[in-house]
C-alpha cells in the first residue's frame, strides 16, 4: 500500500536527523535530551498514526477520488512531522517550535477526521455501530481541541504543551475507540 511506504519514509527521514554528540561522553549524549525526546515522541506518534490509519482503512471497500484525496491530505499532514521535530529539537524545545509541533499534530488529527467522515459517515454500506461511530468522533474532536490547546499553551510553557500532546497520544494507542465492544470472529 502506498500509505505504508510514506510512513516508512517518514520514519527514515526522522532518524536521519539524529546526530551524535560532539564529544565521546555520556554527558554530551545526555545534553542532547531535547533531540532524543523530540525523536521519541515523533516516532511513537507516527507509529500510532500508522496503526490507526490501518484500523480505519479496513473499512474501505473501494478506492474513490474522495478517499484518495482525504488520504493524500492525511499523508501530507504527517509529512510535516520531520520538519517540526527537527525544528523543535534544534531549538531545544523553545516555545514557538513546540507550538508549531502541536499544530502539526492538530493538522494530522483534522485530516484523520476527514478520513473518518469519508470512510464511515458518507458510506452507508459500512457496517459499524452508531456507538463506535460516535466514540470515534468524540475521541477525534476532543483530541483535536486538546492539540490546539497544547499549541497555545506551548507558547508560554513549551514542556506543558508537549506533555499535553503526549497525553493525547495515549488515547490512540489502541485504534479501537474506548468503550467500544470488540467482536472477535
Amino acid at each position: 500500500m502506498f500509505s505504508d511506504g510514506v510512513f516508512a519514509v517518514l520514519i527514515t527521514v526522522l532518524v536521519l536527523e539524529l546526530r551524535p554528540p560532539g564529544q565521546p561522553t555520556f554527558v554530551a549524549l545526555l545534553s542532547l535530551w531535547p533531540t532524543w525526546l523530540s525523536y521519541a515522541v515523533s516516532y511513537i506518534f507516527i507509529a500510532i498514526v500508522w496503526a490507526n490509519h490501518h484500523y480505519l482503512m479496513r473499512y474501505a471497500r473501494e478506492t474513490t477520488p474522495h478517499l484518495m484525496w482525504f488520504n493524500f491530505a492525511h499523508l501530507f499532514s504527517i509529512s510535516l512531522l520531520p520538519l517540526s521535530t527537527a525544528w523543535m529539537a534544534v531549538s531545544e524545545l523553545e516555545p514557538q517550535p513546540v507550538a508549531f509541533y502541536a499544530a502539526a499534530f492538530s493538522l494530522v488529527n483534522a485530516t484523520y477526521i476527514g478520513l473518518i467522515w469519508e470512510l464511515l459517515d458518507r458510506r452507508s454500506s459500512v457496517k459499524i455501530s452508531p456507538k463506535v461511530r460516535r466514540l470515534m468522533r468524540v475521541r477525534s474532536f476532543t483530541t483535536l481541541a486538546l492539540f490546539g490547546v497544547a499549541a497555545m499553551i506551548a507558547l508560554k510553557y513549551p514542556l506543558a504543551g508537549l506533555g499535553l500532546c503526549i497525553c493525547c497520544l495515549l488515547g490512540y494507542l489502541n485504534p479501537e475507540p474506548p468503550m467500544a465492544e470488540t467482536r472477535r470472529n
